[in-house]
């Protein structure tokens, strides 16, 4: 790889960072959505414009088999048009259903772009390494939500939200241009076909991997609950707890929580290796839970906001933490087939979890209680999937 490992680090954070910023600059701007096409100020509608972004990501079923057989680059190549153009088509659509509609194929695009990030990663670095690798892009990458909010708000003060919304593909542009420096990454001779035989072949061998499996259900699990609340932050913060103007803050000091628990993570996994640190993290991450949900059930639904965004900001930290052990545990044992797997493995957390999150999110009207319980239920069951890998027994066993 010509490319030194930091600029590759940045580059690569910088695309993943595409669909983050085409969620969080814009959940400051859902009032004005809202007052755009006339709908109530307590409508939960707004959130689909996040659930359609994040249902796009089932493309990536598509855009594997083919980076499997043309390279990474070709794919990459082909999200970023999507990405950019249907960015602008949403900012100007004149229903909220074909702006949903534009978001969702802006997710497309983001998939692509997402998918080949992994598959890019996975070429080049296994096990340990990849989580140490895709932890410091995660650290970079989870900057935006720290600055997302903040610049969305400084937009809106000087131009429309449609300017907002246009923010992403003009940064969509920049990253293209960089990305042009980046090296194909699968040789010719490492590609497969693209053969029917051959694809149900590549599928069958991902499926049937119990600990792809294992760990994709892990992240969809928490992408569920990252998902529902991302979706229903704006609506929380300005209509549940009726502070509209802590938004940007709230949403911002999570994102430098969730920067700093991902750093640490790329510590821990590289310390004490990914098995062990995605067991301790999850089992903290179910105790930050149960003790929301008790403080939950004792206030009646209605915690008390700043000890509710407390234990929400460790849990989405834990959560943002936790997906690069998941991830290059789940891609580990890949090999030849990583572009496969890691279309099967967005399309099944992304698609799947932001589905389940939406519905979370719809629930949300006056109380906050059907997410807490949604994330102690996730709690119980990412945890008794990690306990029950045997070979993160044997591994912890054998140390």
């Amino acid at each position: 790889m010509k490319m030194k490992p930091a600029e590759f680090i940045t580059l690569c954070a910088c695309t993943m960072m595409l669909t983050a910023l085409g969620i969080d600059i814009m959940l400051p701007a859902f009032g004005e959505l809202r007052r755009h096409f006339g709908l109530p100020p307590q409508s939960t509608a707004t959130a689909q414009v996040i659930s359609f972004f994040f249902m796009g990501q089932v493309a990536q079923i598509i855009f594997g088999p083919l980076s499997d057989r043309f390279g990474r680059l070709a794919i990459l190549r082909i999200g970023f048009p999507l990405y950019i153009v249907s960015g602008i088509a949403a900012a100007f659509a004149p229903t909220l259903p074909l702006m949903c509609a534009a978001r969702f194929v802006a997710g497309v695009g983001a998939s692509s772009v997402f998918m080949t990030t992994i598959a890019g990663v996975r070429d080049r670095f296994v096990g340990d390494q990849m989580a140490r690798t895709m932890s410091l892009i995660f650290t970079i990458f989870l900057c935006t939500p720290v600055f997302a909010p903040f610049l969305g708000i400084a937009i809106m003060s000087v131009a429309s939200w449609q300017m907002v919304m246009l923010t992403p593909p003009l940064f969509a542009v920049i990253v293209f241009l960089w990305s042009l420096r980046l090296e194909e990454s699968l040789p010719r001779h490492l590609r497969n076909s693209l053969r029917w035989a051959s694809l149900v072949q590549s599928i069958r061998r991902v499926l049937s991997n119990r600990a792809f499996l294992r760990y994709t259900a892990i992240t969809t699990a928490l992408f569920t609950a990252l998902s529902s609340y991302v979706a229903s932050s704006e609506h929380i913060v300005g209509e549940i707890y009726g502070k509209p103007k802590a938004f940007a803050a709230i949403f911002a000091s999570m994102g430098f929580l969730m920067s700093c628990c991902t750093f640490l993570n790329s510590y821990l996994s590289s310390r004490f290796g990914a098995r062990r640190t995605i067991r301790a993290l999850l089992f903290i991450y179910l105790l930050v839970a149960t003790v929301l949900l008790i403080i939950t059930v004792m206030a009646k639904s209605r915690p008390d906001m700043l000890v509710f965004f407390i234990a929400i900001a460790l849990l989405m930290s834990l959560n943002l933490a936790i997906e690069p052990n998941s991830s290059a545990l789940a891609m580990e044992p890949m090999g030849q087939t990583a572009g496969m797997a890691s279309a099967v493995y967005g399309t099944i957390f992304f698609f799947i979890g932001s589905t389940l999150g939406s519905v979370i999110s719809q629930l949300l009207v006056k109380s906050v209680f059907p997410l807490v319980i949604s994330y102690f239920v996730i709690g119980i069951i990412t945890v008794l999937l990690v306990f029950g890998d045997r070979h993160s027994q044997s591994s912890s066993s054998a140390s």
